[in-house]
Protein backbone atom coordinates (compact mmCIF):
# COMPACT_ATOMS: atom_id res chain seq x y z
CA UNK A 1 0.00 0.00 0.00
CA UNK A 2 2.17 2.94 -0.81
CA UNK A 3 2.59 5.80 0.85
CA UNK A 4 2.22 9.16 -0.85
CA UNK A 5 4.74 10.92 1.34
CA UNK A 6 6.99 8.73 2.98
CA UNK A 7 8.69 10.36 5.77
CA UNK A 8 12.64 10.83 6.83
CA UNK A 9 13.62 9.06 10.10
CA UNK A 10 17.10 10.78 11.13
CA UNK A 11 18.59 8.09 13.55
CA UNK A 12 21.23 9.53 16.03
CA UNK A 13 23.37 6.35 15.62
CA UNK A 14 26.36 5.06 13.60
CA UNK A 15 27.20 1.51 13.39
CA UNK A 16 24.34 0.25 14.71
CA UNK A 17 24.94 2.14 17.98
CA UNK A 18 23.56 5.54 19.91
CA UNK A 19 26.07 7.83 19.21
CA UNK A 20 27.87 9.99 22.24
CA UNK A 21 27.27 13.03 20.90
CA UNK A 22 23.53 12.42 20.15
CA UNK A 23 22.05 15.02 22.40
CA UNK A 24 24.15 17.70 20.65
CA UNK A 25 23.25 16.54 17.28
CA UNK A 26 19.30 16.19 18.31
CA UNK A 27 19.03 20.07 18.89
CA UNK A 28 20.50 20.81 15.06
CA UNK A 29 18.24 17.90 14.03
CA UNK A 30 15.25 19.08 15.61
CA UNK A 31 16.07 22.92 14.66
CA UNK A 32 15.91 21.13 10.61
CA UNK A 33 12.26 20.67 11.33
CA UNK A 34 12.82 16.68 11.03
CA UNK A 35 9.92 15.56 13.01
CA UNK A 36 10.77 11.87 13.38
CA UNK A 37 13.47 10.86 15.35
CA UNK A 38 15.38 7.43 16.54
CA UNK A 39 17.91 5.84 18.30
CA UNK A 40 19.12 2.60 19.22
CA UNK A 41 19.46 0.83 22.33
CA UNK A 42 23.16 0.29 22.88
CA UNK A 43 25.90 3.04 22.81
CA UNK A 44 24.57 5.18 25.37
CA UNK A 45 23.73 4.39 29.01
CA UNK A 46 20.15 4.28 29.82
CA UNK A 47 19.79 7.72 31.59
CA UNK A 48 21.22 9.70 28.59
CA UNK A 49 18.44 7.52 26.68
CA UNK A 50 16.36 8.85 28.79
CA UNK A 51 17.29 12.31 28.11
CA UNK A 52 16.98 11.97 24.36
CA UNK A 53 13.47 10.35 24.20
CA UNK A 54 12.75 13.01 27.02
CA UNK A 55 13.50 15.88 24.46
CA UNK A 56 12.64 14.70 21.22
CA UNK A 57 9.17 14.16 22.77
CA UNK A 58 8.93 17.39 24.25
CA UNK A 59 10.09 18.46 20.60
CA UNK A 60 6.79 17.04 19.77
CA UNK A 61 8.62 14.70 17.51
CA UNK A 62 7.76 11.00 16.83
CA UNK A 63 10.30 8.83 18.87
CA UNK A 64 11.66 5.69 17.29
CA UNK A 65 14.06 3.32 18.99
CA UNK A 66 15.07 0.18 17.04
CA UNK A 67 16.21 -2.95 18.78
CA UNK A 68 19.78 -4.48 18.24
CA UNK A 69 19.47 -7.74 20.34
CA UNK A 70 21.03 -11.22 18.70
CA UNK A 71 19.01 -13.20 21.50
CA UNK A 72 15.36 -13.60 22.91
CA UNK A 73 16.76 -12.15 26.26
CA UNK A 74 18.19 -8.84 25.29
CA UNK A 75 15.22 -8.20 22.87
CA UNK A 76 12.66 -8.70 25.83
CA UNK A 77 14.45 -5.94 27.40
CA UNK A 78 14.68 -3.91 24.67
CA UNK A 79 11.09 -4.44 24.53
CA UNK A 80 10.89 -3.33 28.11
CA UNK A 81 13.44 -0.42 27.20
CA UNK A 82 10.76 1.22 24.76
CA UNK A 83 8.01 1.31 27.18
CA UNK A 84 10.07 2.71 29.92
CA UNK A 85 11.33 5.58 27.25
CA UNK A 86 7.61 5.97 26.06
CA UNK A 87 8.79 5.40 22.67
CA UNK A 88 6.11 5.98 19.84
CA UNK A 89 7.12 3.28 17.34
CA UNK A 90 9.83 0.18 18.32
CA UNK A 91 11.65 -0.75 15.67
CA UNK A 92 13.77 -3.96 14.79
CA UNK A 93 14.20 -7.33 16.27
CA UNK A 94 13.17 -10.58 15.13
CA UNK A 95 10.63 -12.06 18.01
CA UNK A 96 7.24 -10.94 17.91
CA UNK A 97 6.31 -13.69 20.26
CA UNK A 98 8.29 -11.95 22.95
CA UNK A 99 7.71 -8.47 21.79
CA UNK A 100 4.05 -8.14 21.69
CA UNK A 101 3.65 -9.21 25.49
CA UNK A 102 5.95 -6.44 27.00
CA UNK A 103 4.46 -3.46 24.76
CA UNK A 104 0.55 -4.97 25.00
CA UNK A 105 -1.61 -2.03 25.78
CA UNK A 106 1.22 0.65 25.89
CA UNK A 107 0.04 2.35 22.71
CA UNK A 108 3.50 1.45 21.03
CA UNK A 109 3.83 0.57 17.47
CA UNK A 110 5.87 -2.16 16.25
CA UNK A 111 7.83 -2.98 13.28
CA UNK A 112 10.22 -5.63 13.13
CA UNK A 113 12.50 -6.93 10.59
CA UNK A 114 11.79 -9.48 8.28
CA UNK A 115 14.04 -12.05 6.98
CA UNK A 116 16.87 -13.11 8.37
CA UNK A 117 18.87 -10.81 10.22
CA UNK A 118 22.50 -11.68 11.78
CA UNK A 119 25.52 -10.00 12.96
CA UNK A 120 26.08 -6.68 14.67
CA UNK A 121 26.20 -4.05 12.58
CA UNK A 122 23.13 -6.31 11.39
CA UNK A 123 22.72 -7.26 8.15
CA UNK A 124 19.80 -8.78 6.18
CA UNK A 125 20.28 -12.49 4.41
CA UNK A 126 18.04 -14.50 2.06
CA UNK A 127 16.68 -14.35 -1.27
CA UNK A 128 13.84 -11.98 -1.99
CA UNK A 129 11.35 -14.41 -1.76
CA UNK A 130 11.91 -15.64 1.41
CA UNK A 131 12.44 -11.85 2.46
CA UNK A 132 8.92 -11.41 0.58
CA UNK A 133 7.73 -14.28 2.73
CA UNK A 134 9.07 -13.68 6.06
CA UNK A 135 7.20 -9.85 5.20
CA UNK A 136 3.99 -11.57 4.52
CA UNK A 137 4.12 -13.94 7.94
CA UNK A 138 5.42 -10.84 10.30
CA UNK A 139 2.25 -8.46 9.17
CA UNK A 140 -0.18 -11.07 9.62
CA UNK A 141 0.36 -11.22 13.70
CA UNK A 142 -1.96 -8.94 15.47
CA UNK A 143 0.23 -6.13 16.53
CA UNK A 144 2.55 -5.86 13.87
CA UNK A 145 2.09 -2.42 13.04
CA UNK A 146 4.38 -2.36 9.92
CA UNK A 147 8.05 -3.54 9.15
CA UNK A 148 11.43 -2.30 9.17
CA UNK A 149 13.12 -3.32 6.32
CA UNK A 150 17.34 -3.46 6.12
CA UNK A 151 17.37 -3.16 2.69
CA UNK A 152 20.69 -1.68 2.33
CA UNK A 153 21.72 -4.12 4.12
CA UNK A 154 21.03 -7.25 1.80
CA UNK A 155 23.46 -8.28 -0.91
CA UNK A 156 20.80 -8.48 -4.02
CA UNK A 157 19.07 -6.06 -5.78
CA UNK A 158 17.94 -3.38 -3.28
CA UNK A 159 15.60 -1.90 -5.36
CA UNK A 160 13.69 -5.17 -6.43
CA UNK A 161 14.21 -6.35 -2.55
CA UNK A 162 12.28 -2.43 -2.03
CA UNK A 163 9.53 -2.79 -4.61
CA UNK A 164 8.36 -6.39 -3.68
CA UNK A 165 8.32 -6.12 -0.10
CA UNK A 166 6.16 -3.12 -0.34
CA UNK A 167 3.89 -5.05 -3.08
CA UNK A 168 3.45 -7.96 -0.98
CA UNK A 169 2.18 -5.95 2.53
CA UNK A 170 -0.70 -3.61 3.25
CA UNK A 171 0.78 -2.20 6.49
CA UNK A 172 3.70 0.69 6.28
CA UNK A 173 7.21 -1.17 5.49
CA UNK A 174 10.33 1.43 6.88
CA UNK A 175 13.37 1.07 4.62
CA UNK A 176 16.50 1.00 6.63
CA UNK A 177 20.23 0.17 6.95
CA UNK A 178 22.39 2.65 6.47
CA UNK A 179 20.65 5.65 4.34
CA UNK A 180 23.61 7.97 4.22
CA UNK A 181 23.66 9.64 0.56
CA UNK A 182 21.16 11.36 -1.20
CA UNK A 183 21.25 8.32 -3.75
CA UNK A 184 20.08 6.09 -1.55
CA UNK A 185 17.77 7.89 0.28
CA UNK A 186 15.68 8.57 -3.30
CA UNK A 187 14.92 5.16 -4.36
CA UNK A 188 14.21 4.57 -0.47
CA UNK A 189 11.41 7.45 -0.77
CA UNK A 190 9.73 6.10 -4.05
CA UNK A 191 9.60 2.33 -2.24
CA UNK A 192 8.53 2.59 1.12
CA UNK A 193 4.95 2.63 2.00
Amino acid sequence: MPQTSPDFIFMLTNQDRTVADAAERLQDVLAAGIRHVGFKDIGLPFDKLLGLASAIKAAGATLYLEVVSLDEESERRSAQAAVDLGVDILMGGTRPHVVLPVIAGRNIGYYPFPGKIVGHPSKLEGTIETIVESARHLTAINGVSGLDLLAYRFGGDVEALMARVCEAVAKPVVVAGSIDSPERRSPARRTSG
